[in-house]
Formats: structure tokens, sequence, C-alpha cells
């Protein structure tokens, strides 16, 4: 299959042969980011486009910046795995996945160059502008897959793509009282669970602060409380929530 690139933004087409259909029954309103997890681009894109890998994507933005498109947007690439974000589980055909090159955890886990996230940004702003998505809905994979996946993590430059007008942000409030350890059975776990929820991330309203739940909150820092990665809940990480859910309420982050 030969398809003309999507973006107004330079870029290089690269043919994956993992994708599909989109289920027309759910809007694509996702901006799903990733980073490769892998040692060199050339490496990731070449799996990224091999049948037996499994996987696929619709973007890849390399270090110096330059950008891939390997699957045209209206097919659904496979990139977000098992996931859910609001309760759906197809995330694959709601969203537009972008692998930013970075070795990931496993591999010393360097920060985004300058050039790197400039492209980002720009390509982001493009598809967000095209198909209206949502800032609240410009997500990190550990976002819809909190546990099972760290990317692109705490060195992804959030708050910098929220100063561009992609994405959702709020400051972090630094207050490290009143945290919630594992085990802990109260009304307060109850409505962190509850708040998370209400913003998008996939758990139960148990009342008892699980394994689930600690990973939900440390997908929820590695997003918008980089400073603390540790799955533990504070008095300021769940008035950072607080924040966020208010800006949504008030359509700050329409």
């Amino acid at each position: 299959m030969t398809f003309a690139a999507d973006t107004s933004c330079d870029c290089k087409i690269r043919e994956a042969v993992n994708f599909g259909e989109r289920d027309t029954d759910l809007d694509l309103d996702i901006l799903l980011l990733h980073y490769t997890g892998m040692a060199s681009a050339e490496a990731a894109i070449n799996w990224l486009c091999l049948e037996e890998s499994g996987v696929s994507c619709h973007y890849v933005v390399e270090e110096n910046g330059a950008i891939w498109q390997l699957v045209p947007e209206e097919k659904r690439a496979w990139h977000a795995g098992k996931s859910s974000w609001q309760g759906e589980a197809d995330i694959n055909s709601r969203s537009i996945g972008i692998e930013i090159v970075n070795p990931g955890h496993a591999f010393g886990y360097p920060g985004f160059p300058d050039k790197q996230i400039a492209s980002v940004i720009k390509l982001s702003k493009d598809i967000v502008k095209r198909h209206k998505i949502p800032a609240r809905h410009v997500l990190a994979h550990s976002d819809v897959a909190p546990g099972r996946k760290s990317d692109p993590g705490e060195k992804f430059p959030w708050q910098r793509l929220f100063q561009a007008e992609i994405g959702a942000w709020v400051p972090p409030v630094t207050d490290y009282h009143d945290e919630i350890v594992e085990g802990e059975a109260s009304e307060r776990v109850a409505s962190l669970q509850a708040m998370l929820i209400a913003y998008g991330y996939g758990l139960e309203i148990t009342g008892t602060f699980d394994h689930q739940s600690r990973m939900c909150v440390r997908a929820f820092q590695q997003h918008f409380f980089q400073h603390r990665v540790d799955g533990i809940p504070c008095e300021g990480l769940i008035k950072t929530l607080e924040n966020l859910l208010f800006a949504v309420r008030q359509e700050k982050l329409t």
C-alpha cells in the first residue's frame, strides 16, 4: 500500500504492515504518545514495520527531529496494546500514535532533545487541530496502560506541550504530607480512586489502596507530578489531581 502523508509537517513515508480498520462507532479523539524503548531509531522503525513484531504506529519522531509516517491516520495502528481510557478498551480505534525515539528506562533513559520535542510539538499541534482532539485526551502510553507501560516517562516535557497549547497540565502542588500507604482502607482512598476514574484512568473504587491504585498513581505522577514517581499519593498529588479536574470542569482543557 502506498499512501500520502496526512500531516503538513515535513515527513518521510515508511510503510508498516500491521494495521486494520478503525471501529467506526468510536470517535478518533486521543493522541497517544510513546517512547520507542529500543537502542536506536533505525532498530525501532524496522521493528515497527515488521509483520512479526505485531505492532505499528502512525508516526515516529527521531532525536534529530525527523518525522516518519508508517500508517495512514484513517487506519487503526497497533500501538496501544491492552489498555483503557474512560472505560473504553479499544484505544487503537480511538487514537493516533506517535512513537518518540528514546531508548527508555531499560537503556538509561536520556532526556528528549530540543529538536525532537520541537517536531513532536509541531506534529501534535497539526494532529490535534485537524481531529479536534481535546487537551485532556493527549495522553501517555502509561496513562492508558498503568503498570504495564511507563512511556514516554517522567522526563517527557508535558509542560512544554501545554505551553504550546497541546494537552493538559496544571502546576504540581509540592506538599508531601499525609501519604497513603498500600493497604490503607479509607474514605480518602475511595475519593482518590473516584477522582482518577473521573479523569479517565482504568481502575475500580474499592476504598483500599491496592496495587492497581498504586500503578495508576504512578502513571499520574509520570505525567503530572514528575518530580516524584513512586506510586505513593500525598496531599500535594491529591490537590494537583483536584486542580486538574477543576480545570476540566471549567472547560479550560477542552
